[in-house]
């Protein structure tokens, strides 16, 4: 894996033969194919951006043979999207009209617009009872492997907190269950006050997937959900408290990192009081 770096001619020669610095170029691995890490990156890299649609990152550890004779072992530990710097457009939301809307908040994690949103999964705040929390969560879990099948991202709206070890607190969903969601809403209960959690469950993933999350907790004084035009939409299908909508028009979704302000906007609504 090593080169050495020749102080006398300023020269980097492949290989340790040579008296001076020693410096891990890869030189020998990658020009004279030792072992074939170029091939395999090459192969691991497309297949990820494939399947994710984005450039990606990975991360690989080798075992590479001490004595002639011995194989080299490549483990592929992990994959995950390339961040990338959002548009840094300035989103105004000052003129935007609350009957617009679905959803509005100051406290949102997430920058830019998402405009392809057909499929909305909604958690009854009404008929939502903390004592069933693990249904609702096995229920919203089945909705999200459906519509991931489908390759239909799609916006979730819940009470309480998202993911959260303790189910009298929240929806206690793990990552995997929720992947598809594009946007995601945690809104306060009707009846008890709980401190949200703002995406602390699974920031990682939201950052690294770039997902819009919404802090609701009107008691605060932090944003509104229009539960009762939610209420009022035809369900596609429903599994107790949770229902799954699906609309013609898209639904809009407008976040602004510097402010931490949010909306979305009814699949009839057009945004179209927000500049830049």
């Amino acid at each position: 894996m090593a080169s050495t770096y020749s102080r006398d001619n300023h020269a980097v020669y492949d290989g340790v033969s040579r008296p001076g610095a020693r410096i891990v170029t890869f030189a020998p691995m990658l020009k004279h194919d030792t072992f074939p890490l170029a091939e395999i990156l090459d192969v691991l890299v497309r297949a990820g951006e494939d399947a994710l649609g984005n450039p990606v990152e990975i991360e690989f550890a080798v075992r590479l043979p001490h004595q002639a004779g011995q194989v080299a072992d490549f483990g592929f530990l992990q994959i995950r999207p390339l961040t990338l710097a959002r548009d840094s457009e300035d989103l105004s939301l000052d003129d935007v009209r609350p009957e617009q809307l679905i959803c509005q908040s100051g406290m949102v994690l997430g920058n830019g617009r998402i405009e392809n949103l057909h499929d909305l999964v909604v958690v009854d705040s009404q008929r939502f009872e903390r004592s069933r929390s693990q249904e609702v969560a096995k229920a919203v879990a089945q909705f999200n492997r459906r519509l991931n099948e489908e390759n239909r991202p799609y916006l979730l709206i819940g009470v309480g907190r998202w993911g959260s070890t303790e189910p009298w607190l929240g929806i206690p969903v793990e990552w995997d269950e929720i992947s598809g969601a594009r946007v995601i809403v945690e809104a306060g209960f009707r009846d008890f006050r709980v401190t949200p959690s703002q995406g602390s469950h699974f920031f990682q993933n939201l950052t690294a997937f770039q997902i819009g999350y919404f802090t609701v907790n009107p008691d605060a004084g932090e944003g509104s959900v229009d539960w009762q035009w939610l209420m009022e939409q035809t369900a596609t299908e429903e599994q107790g408290c949770v229902r799954h909508l699906h609309f013609a028009q898209p639904i809009r979704v407008v976040m602004n990192s510097r402010t931490s302000q949010g909306v979305i906007f009814k699949p009839e609504a057009q945004p179209s009081a927000v500049t830049h």
